[in-house]
């Protein structure tokens, strides 16, 4: 083969390589950034790009996405002289990959050690009993914090969560027996709240109840009252009106009062002979012998109504 001909050949896969070098591809939210002779050139955006042959080099890669820091677990004193062990995760965003890469030389280690100092920091402020309580305001401050802090490296502080608190075992087992002594008192308040509930149920339902059956006494005896007002009533109309009508047959027809007086005669011998059988002793009127002036004293009554 001529010399031509490789030397041809060798120039080819030479452009092919560097094209292959020098040619960049950025991914969809990240950012590249490209160095020419050392110095700072370009920040590459997602896409297709081209460097410069033996010139431009990509010195970082910077991912624009929203990264989640595991923030290891350490050891932390609280006001009240207690050592917790705590643990978080911290979530940031690379806002300006210029600075992440220029302001500091490694903002995720950075960051995850000012996390740390900042929740050592937090817990020293507060007792124990309180730690548990607070947990949205002391995530809001290390959040605040580490956000201010990290400003400068072009990295923005999402939000920091802590993951666990973990006292130790003695101090953890006398919280689970003040747990368990608080939860026994809510039961037995609840319960006696229930009691007390349920006897004031049934004080109102028998209140109730002796209430109605007194109402539905009175009631009765008031329907029996009238009932027997209404029957003297009637009886005394229907009495009233038979003795009218008896004292106008007497009035109007002939013979009437001659009728009455054979009537009462009768009656009075009649009533008489009742007494001489039922008993042995009998006191007579003084003018037995007398009947017709029993007759006229009678007759004399019913002619005056």
């Amino acid at each position: 083969m001529p010399l031509a001909t490789l030397f041809i050949i060798a120039f080819i896969v030479l452009v092919v390589v560097t094209i292959f070098k020098t040619a960049v591809v950025v991914p969809q939210r990240s950012a590249y950034i490209v160095e020419r002779l050392g110095k700072y050139s370009a920040t590459l955006e997602a896409g297709f790009h081209i460097l410069m042959p033996f010139l431009d080099r990509v010195a970082y890669k910077r991912t624009l996405k929203e990264t989640p820091l595991d923030v290891p677990p350490q050891q932390c004193i609280t006001k009240d002289n207690i050592t917790v062990e705590v643990d978080g995760i911290i979530y940031l965003q690379v806002m300006d990959p210029v600075k992440a890469s220029y302001g500091i030389d490694n903002y995720l280690i950075a960051t995850t050690q000012l996390a740390q100092t900042t929740m050592r920091s937090e817990i020293g402020k507060l007792e124990l009993d309180t730690i548990f309580n607070v947990r949205e305001t002391m995530n809001a401050a290390i959040c605040n914090a580490v956000d201010a802090a990290a400003n400068p490296w072009g990295v923005k502080v999402m939000r920091y969560e802590i993951k666990s608190i973990t006292p130790p075992r003695a101090i953890h087992d006398a919280m689970e027996k003040q747990m368990r002594a608080e939860r026994e008192k809510r039961a037995m308040i609840a319960e006696s709240e229930g009691e007390r509930q349920a006897k004031i149920n049934r004080a109102e339902g028998d209140k109730q109840e002796a209430i109605a059956r007194s109402e539905g006494e009175m009631q009765r005896r008031i329907n029996e009252a009238q009932g027997r007002a209404q029957e003297i009533q009637l009886v005394a109309e229907a009495t009233a009106n038979g003795l009218t009508a008896i004292a106008n047959a007497i009035s109007n027809n002939v013979g009437g009062a001659d009728a009455v007086n054979l009537r009462l005669a009768e009656q009075y011998l009649t009533e008489f002979g009742k007494l001489a059988k039922e008993g042995n002793t009998m006191i007579l009127p003084s003018n037995l012998t007398d009947i017709a002036s029993v007759i006229k004293v009678a007759s004399s009554v019913v002619q005056k109504k």
